[in-house]
């Protein structure tokens, strides 16, 4: 389907403090979402509760994983992102603690499918 879209720039930084590619996944199964970059954000979100999937806007700097009060960023890139908005907001793991997900803008290889897969064009 899609995974997580890294800049070449980005993936020497990020692949030896566990973030790179080889610990990050989107995919989805069983009607489930899983979104993980390494030790830093892991999350299932159920599709039936991902009310609107749609191309997002450029959110400012920072790659890796950021977020405060159940927003959340995900990227390797700042190209492809997705913003999902979540209701009811499920737990995600952020550094292993556990916290409220509403919305989560992910940058991934392919949009499209990952819009098309969680059933919102």
């Amino acid at each position: 389907m899609t995974e997580i879209r890294f800049d070449s720039w980005y993936r020497p930084l990020a692949t030896p403090l566990g973030l790179g590619p080889g610990r990050s996944d989107v995919t989805v199964a069983d009607g489930t979402l899983h979104v993980s970059m390494g030790w830093g954000f892991s999350a299932d979100i159920p599709l039936a509760s991902i009310t609107e999937a749609k191309p997002a806007r450029r959110p400012g700097l920072g790659w890796g994983v950021h977020g405060w009060r159940g927003r959340w960023l995900v990227n390797g890139s700042m190209s492809g992102l997705v913003e999902l908005t979540i209701d009811p907001p499920v737990q995600a793991k952020i550094v292993g603690v556990s916290t409220a997900l509403r919305t989560l803008v992910v940058s991934v290889t392919d949009p499209d499918a990952l819009i098309a897969a969680c059933g919102r064009n």
